[in-house]
Protein backbone atom coordinates (compact mmCIF):
# COMPACT_ATOMS: atom_id res chain seq x y z
CA UNK A 1 0.00 0.00 0.00
CA UNK A 2 2.66 2.61 1.02
CA UNK A 3 4.65 1.42 -2.43
CA UNK A 4 1.74 2.53 -4.35
CA UNK A 5 1.08 5.99 -2.51
CA UNK A 6 4.27 6.81 -2.71
CA UNK A 7 4.61 5.70 -6.91
CA UNK A 8 1.11 7.92 -7.37
CA UNK A 9 2.63 10.80 -5.74
CA UNK A 10 5.82 10.42 -7.72
CA UNK A 11 3.62 10.11 -11.05
CA UNK A 12 1.59 13.38 -9.72
CA UNK A 13 5.18 15.12 -9.29
CA UNK A 14 6.35 14.25 -12.71
CA UNK A 15 3.26 15.21 -14.25
CA UNK A 16 3.34 18.79 -12.53
CA UNK A 17 7.11 19.49 -13.22
CA UNK A 18 5.69 18.88 -16.92
CA UNK A 19 3.12 21.16 -16.86
CA UNK A 20 5.52 23.79 -15.21
CA UNK A 21 7.65 22.99 -17.93
CA UNK A 22 5.39 23.25 -21.00
CA UNK A 23 3.54 26.35 -19.20
CA UNK A 24 6.62 28.42 -19.12
CA UNK A 25 7.73 27.53 -22.97
CA UNK A 26 4.51 28.06 -24.03
CA UNK A 27 4.58 32.28 -22.53
CA UNK A 28 7.97 33.08 -24.58
CA UNK A 29 8.10 33.86 -28.13
CA UNK A 30 10.79 31.23 -29.81
CA UNK A 31 13.58 33.71 -31.81
CA UNK A 32 15.58 32.79 -35.06
CA UNK A 33 19.55 33.03 -34.52
CA UNK A 34 21.67 33.10 -37.81
CA UNK A 35 25.42 32.21 -37.31
CA UNK A 36 28.21 31.55 -39.34
CA UNK A 37 31.83 30.41 -38.38
CA UNK A 38 34.51 27.80 -39.43
CA UNK A 39 35.87 25.33 -36.97
CA UNK A 40 39.46 24.27 -37.07
CA UNK A 41 39.57 20.43 -36.79
CA UNK A 42 43.85 19.26 -37.01
CA UNK A 43 45.36 16.10 -36.14
CA UNK A 44 48.65 16.71 -37.47
CA UNK A 45 51.02 19.98 -37.18
CA UNK A 46 51.18 22.24 -34.48
CA UNK A 47 48.47 22.90 -32.03
CA UNK A 48 46.53 19.44 -32.50
CA UNK A 49 43.01 19.63 -32.00
CA UNK A 50 41.56 16.49 -32.88
CA UNK A 51 43.08 12.67 -31.47
CA UNK A 52 41.99 9.44 -32.50
CA UNK A 53 41.13 7.47 -29.35
CA UNK A 54 39.53 4.13 -30.77
CA UNK A 55 40.28 1.86 -34.57
CA UNK A 56 39.92 -1.20 -35.70
CA UNK A 57 43.20 -2.77 -34.87
CA UNK A 58 43.05 -4.78 -38.63
CA UNK A 59 43.36 -1.33 -40.44
CA UNK A 60 45.97 2.05 -40.63
CA UNK A 61 45.15 5.05 -38.66
CA UNK A 62 43.19 6.89 -41.10
CA UNK A 63 39.87 9.11 -41.35
CA UNK A 64 38.76 7.02 -43.88
CA UNK A 65 38.75 3.75 -42.00
CA UNK A 66 35.08 2.00 -40.39
CA UNK A 67 35.19 2.23 -36.73
CA UNK A 68 37.64 5.24 -36.10
CA UNK A 69 36.89 7.43 -32.93
CA UNK A 70 38.15 10.60 -32.35
CA UNK A 71 38.09 13.20 -29.57
CA UNK A 72 38.07 16.79 -30.46
CA UNK A 73 38.31 20.28 -28.89
CA UNK A 74 38.06 22.43 -31.85
CA UNK A 75 38.52 26.29 -32.11
CA UNK A 76 35.51 28.18 -33.72
CA UNK A 77 36.42 31.57 -35.68
CA UNK A 78 35.53 34.39 -37.81
CA UNK A 79 36.80 33.55 -40.30
CA UNK A 80 39.11 31.17 -42.55
CA UNK A 81 42.14 32.28 -41.02
CA UNK A 82 42.67 30.28 -37.59
CA UNK A 83 43.90 33.04 -36.26
CA UNK A 84 40.89 35.17 -36.18
CA UNK A 85 38.76 36.38 -33.52
CA UNK A 86 37.33 32.94 -31.68
CA UNK A 87 33.73 32.46 -30.83
CA UNK A 88 34.14 29.32 -29.03
CA UNK A 89 35.31 25.67 -29.15
CA UNK A 90 33.75 22.18 -30.78
CA UNK A 91 33.88 19.51 -27.73
CA UNK A 92 33.07 15.98 -28.66
CA UNK A 93 33.51 12.75 -30.39
CA UNK A 94 33.19 11.75 -34.43
CA UNK A 95 33.04 8.27 -34.81
CA UNK A 96 33.77 7.00 -38.83
CA UNK A 97 30.13 5.13 -38.95
CA UNK A 98 30.21 4.13 -42.34
CA UNK A 99 32.15 0.63 -43.89
CA UNK A 100 32.93 2.55 -46.82
CA UNK A 101 34.31 5.10 -44.59
CA UNK A 102 33.09 8.14 -46.34
CA UNK A 103 30.97 9.31 -43.14
CA UNK A 104 31.35 10.32 -39.45
CA UNK A 105 29.06 10.80 -37.09
CA UNK A 106 29.20 13.91 -35.16
CA UNK A 107 28.15 13.83 -31.08
CA UNK A 108 29.50 17.79 -29.89
CA UNK A 109 28.56 20.50 -28.15
CA UNK A 110 29.29 24.20 -29.40
CA UNK A 111 30.30 26.20 -26.58
CA UNK A 112 30.49 29.46 -27.02
CA UNK A 113 33.30 31.97 -25.34
CA UNK A 114 32.07 35.31 -27.47
CA UNK A 115 30.89 38.19 -25.64
CA UNK A 116 27.09 37.89 -27.43
CA UNK A 117 26.95 34.19 -26.04
CA UNK A 118 29.41 33.77 -23.88
CA UNK A 119 28.56 30.81 -22.05
CA UNK A 120 25.64 28.98 -23.98
CA UNK A 121 26.21 25.94 -25.98
CA UNK A 122 24.45 24.31 -28.69
CA UNK A 123 24.49 20.07 -28.81
CA UNK A 124 25.13 19.01 -32.48
CA UNK A 125 24.51 15.04 -33.95
CA UNK A 126 24.49 13.89 -37.68
CA UNK A 127 26.29 12.42 -40.35
CA UNK A 128 29.08 14.43 -42.19
CA UNK A 129 29.19 12.67 -45.50
CA UNK A 130 32.55 14.66 -46.17
CA UNK A 131 33.09 13.77 -49.79
CA UNK A 132 29.69 16.36 -50.35
CA UNK A 133 30.17 19.98 -50.82
CA UNK A 134 27.25 20.73 -48.74
CA UNK A 135 26.11 18.80 -45.49
CA UNK A 136 23.24 19.47 -42.72
CA UNK A 137 23.66 18.12 -39.48
CA UNK A 138 21.37 18.63 -36.43
CA UNK A 139 21.13 21.37 -33.58
CA UNK A 140 19.30 18.79 -31.11
CA UNK A 141 19.38 20.93 -27.64
CA UNK A 142 21.45 24.15 -26.25
CA UNK A 143 21.81 25.92 -23.13
CA UNK A 144 21.64 29.58 -22.18
CA UNK A 145 20.81 31.57 -24.42
CA UNK A 146 20.08 28.88 -27.13
CA UNK A 147 17.74 26.78 -24.28
CA UNK A 148 15.59 24.43 -25.86
CA UNK A 149 17.39 24.97 -29.37
CA UNK A 150 16.20 23.09 -32.59
CA UNK A 151 17.73 23.80 -35.70
CA UNK A 152 20.30 22.97 -38.32
CA UNK A 153 23.75 23.49 -39.43
CA UNK A 154 24.97 23.55 -43.43
CA UNK A 155 28.42 22.38 -43.42
CA UNK A 156 31.05 23.66 -46.17
CA UNK A 157 34.53 22.06 -46.33
CA UNK A 158 36.83 25.11 -47.38
CA UNK A 159 39.89 22.77 -46.77
CA UNK A 160 40.37 19.22 -46.50
CA UNK A 161 44.10 17.54 -46.57
CA UNK A 162 42.72 13.51 -46.18
CA UNK A 163 46.59 12.11 -45.58
CA UNK A 164 47.26 14.50 -42.63
CA UNK A 165 43.49 14.06 -41.70
CA UNK A 166 43.59 18.17 -40.86
CA UNK A 167 40.52 20.28 -42.38
CA UNK A 168 38.49 23.60 -42.01
CA UNK A 169 34.75 24.06 -42.15
CA UNK A 170 32.48 26.79 -42.80
CA UNK A 171 29.15 26.18 -40.70
CA UNK A 172 25.97 27.90 -41.71
CA UNK A 173 23.85 28.07 -38.57
CA UNK A 174 20.15 28.21 -38.05
CA UNK A 175 18.59 27.84 -34.93
CA UNK A 176 15.29 28.35 -33.28
CA UNK A 177 15.04 28.89 -29.23
CA UNK A 178 13.87 31.06 -26.06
Amino acid sequence: MAGSIAAKLGLLLLNLAVVVIVSEAKGRKRKETNMVFYMHDYETGNNITMIAVARNPKKQWGILEFGRVFAIDDPLTVAYDRNSTQIGRAHGIYVNSATDGSNVHFLMSLIFTNKAYNGSTLEIQGADRFFFKYREVSVVSGTGMFRFARGYALLDTAFFDIPNSNAIIRWNLTVLHY
